[in-house]
């Protein structure tokens, strides 16, 4: 096959590398992980297992696991098999591990029962890129991503599943009964005989599905928001972008620096709106950076005006939202007008084409709106963006 990149023979011998180190080169980023993680007392961080025990079978350093799952992370390798099976093949886990290859169980439970020795893990990177000035910006964007849990949606049950599935069953219970009183009316015969038997049999079952559904419904009524996972007691019922659609899983919660997009904190909840999240993780990051004030960047899904007011009083801004969002929490309409919130040199622009001088009691007597800023935002004034084009403007100035 002439005039194409040809391959080597496979049965030629080679000389590799007497020496594994040779296989990994100097700018290789497994050697950052290596040293990062031999710099960690873990003890001192909460790992388990640091100190040998005196008997049974010789572990594994929790050091060696944990630099398998930094590497896993670094490289998009989630599942623990596949990080067992990377340990076997992979020439940069082997000179990371020694050749050690730990086995599925073992790293899903070292992930399992070390949580918040890997917080710790996070907070002192984050404190490494401090002292390399990477994180000279005091500022974050905040954003949140729906993840899935190990739990299947017919596991999980609100209100409306309950009332939905029961309604299910006592129509499927109908039809059979029906179905049975139809083979009542019918010649005897050995088929009908075989029928009604499989209809009792199915008509026992949803009885017993009907006796659990009620036991659900019960733990569902007795938790605090209403829902029960069972695979996955701490999941919760999503509802994603798409129209009609969910996920039963969690909303975990990340603040970025804006200058390296690297990972400040992060916040793992069961709730499904991001409404209430803005405060909580802006004042995490502003604990790790250690500042006084920061600037906190986040989308429309975050406005809240008690969660602005809570960052207005930790010295933080800012919260792109829309004046739809004001109108919402205030009950009553807004003219089709943008909403510029202004504090001490900083601003929250809205949708508007220019500024007018009107204050919301000028603009068709918006007293409910302008007490819900007034209430919520307390020395965050407010100035209304016109959107009506030149005939509003010629009402507004009595034409």
């Amino acid at each position: 096959m002439k005039r194409f990149v040809a391959g080597t023979d496979r049965g030629q011998s080679a000389l590799l590398p007497e020496c594994l180190d040779d296989f990994i080169d100097e700018s290789n980023p497994v050697r950052v992980i290596d040293a990062f993680v031999d710099a960690l007392d873990l003890a001192e961080l909460g790992f388990e297992g640091v100190e040998p025990a005196a008997t049974g079978r010789p572990s594994y350093h929790p050091s060696v696991l944990l630099k398998l799952y930094i590497y896993g992370y670094l490289n998009r390798v989630q599942s623990s098999r596949r990080l067992e099976r990377e340990a076997g093949r992979n020439v940069e886990v082997m000179w990371l591990l020694g050749r050690l290859v730990p086995d599925h169980k073992t790293i899903a439970d070292f992930r399992k029962n070390n949580g918040a020795g890997l917080r710790q893990v996070c907070a002192r990177f984050v404190e490494l890129c401090r002292r390399m000035d990477l994180l000279t910006t005091t500022s974050v964007a905040i954003d949140g991503s729906k993840f899935k849990a190990v739990n299947n949606r017919d596991k999980n049950f609100t209100r409306a599943k309950v009332e939905r599935r029961r309604t299910q069953l006592e129509e499927s219970v109908a039809r059979y009964l029906a179905q049975l009183d139809t083979a009542d009316r019918q010649e005897p015969t050995e088929a009908l005989a075989m029928k009604a038997v499989r209809l009792k049999e199915k008509l026992a079952r949803l009885e017993e599905e009907m006796g659990k559904l009620t036991a659900y419904e019960k733990r569902m009524l007795a938790s605090p928001d209403q829902q029960v996972s069972l695979t996955d007691p701490d999941s919760r019922s999503m509802a994603t972008s798409g129209r009609g659609s969910g996920v039963v899983g969690y909303n975990v919660q990340v603040a970025v620096d804006t200058e390296h997009h690297l990972i400040i904190t992060h916040e793992v909840t069961n709730s499904g709106s991001d409404r209430a999240q803005l405060a909580n993780v802006a004042k995490q990051a502003k604990a790790v950076l250690q500042t006084d004030r920061l600037e906190a960047i986040a989308d429309r899904g975050y406005f809240s005006s008690p969660q602005i007011l809570a960052c207005h009083e930790a010295g933080k801004h800012r919260d792109a939202a829309e004046a739809n969002d004001i109108r919402r929490e205030s009950g009553r309409p807004f003219w089709p007008a943008g909403l510029c919130l202004h504090r001490q040199g900083g601003c929250l622009p809205l949708p508007g084409r220019r500024a007018a001088d009107l204050s919301l009691h000028q603009r068709g007597g918006r007293q409910g709106s302008a007490a819900l800023l007034d209430h919520r935002m307390l020395q965050v004034p407010a100035q209304i963006t016109m959107h009506e084009g030149t005939r509003a403007t010629h009402r507004a100035m009595g034409a």
